[in-house]
């Protein structure tokens, strides 16, 4: 399995609310979130890590050139608009086959995404498996719609809360390289956002397959670190 982390956000937000490290490095049960990332893929099969980071972020610039594996680690530095552009950055350099794609800030309990890792790598039929969760917390959450919970198939992708809603996107996303053409499309149309980009997979006819987390949060304010550290300790 090939892992890969947007990491190129600004983390305004935090620096604000003064926190003084970039969100790359803020730390969580004593390691930098992503050091942390990078050691759970390391134990879930992990074949390359690709990262891409923004061009002030010196200092996890720096800090990545002292992370020495035993795999490919790829290492993009570019000033992206958008996530979705962030992922596009990432796709020149990422090995061919299965990926997961996450943020830094994205946090989870090692045991739930070890399972669905598992679960993607033993799966033949889909050609992706998004993580969800029913614990909304995400100040513009991601709907998605998933009609039968025996198949867990997603049908479409919301910005709007709708009668029955059940999943947020967790914003982990396991694929395979049969979506990068959708990506580059989107591109090339002048298409934005992450969220966007999975409208257009499933326009595009792809089979994508909920697999629900209880419980995924993510950083986006300083008292959102104290918050991610009790859950992981949990």
């Amino acid at each position: 399995m090939n892992y890969a982390i947007i990491a190129a956000g600004e983390g305004s937000r935090l620096a604000q609310e003064g926190v003084t490290k970039p969100k790359p490095l803020v730390e969580l049960g004593g390691e930098p979130m992503i050091q942390r990332l990078i050691n759970i893929f390391c134990r879930c099969n992990a074949q390359s890590i690709s990262i891409i980071v923004n061009e002030f972020m010196t200092e996890v610039r720096e800090y990545l050139d002292t992370v020495h594996l035993d795999i490919p680690l790829n290492v993009v530095v570019k000033t992206t608009p958008s996530s979705m552009h962030s992922f596009w950055e990432l796709s020149k350099v990422m090995q061919p086959g299965k990926f997961c794609l996450t943020t830094v800030d994205t946090i989870f309990k090692e045991r739930d995404f070890a399972r669905y890792i598992a679960a993607f790598e033993a799966d033949t039929e889909h050609d992706g498996m998004w993580a969800v969760t029913p614990f909304i917390e995400d100040e513009k959450p991601l709907y998605v719609e998933v009609p039968d919970e025996h198949t867990m198939r997603i049908t479409a992708f919301s910005d709007e809360r709708y009668e029955g809603a059940k999943y947020v996107s967790g914003g982990i996303y396991a694929m395979t390289d049969k979506a990068f053409p959708v990506l580059n499309h989107c591109i090339a149309q002048g298409i934005s956002r992450m969220r966007n980009f999975q409208r257009a997979l499933i326009e595009a006819g792809f089979n994508l397959q909920a697999y629900s987390i209880d419980k995924i949060i993510d950083v986006d304010h300083a008292s959102d670190i104290a918050v991610a550290q009790q859950f992981i300790n949990e």
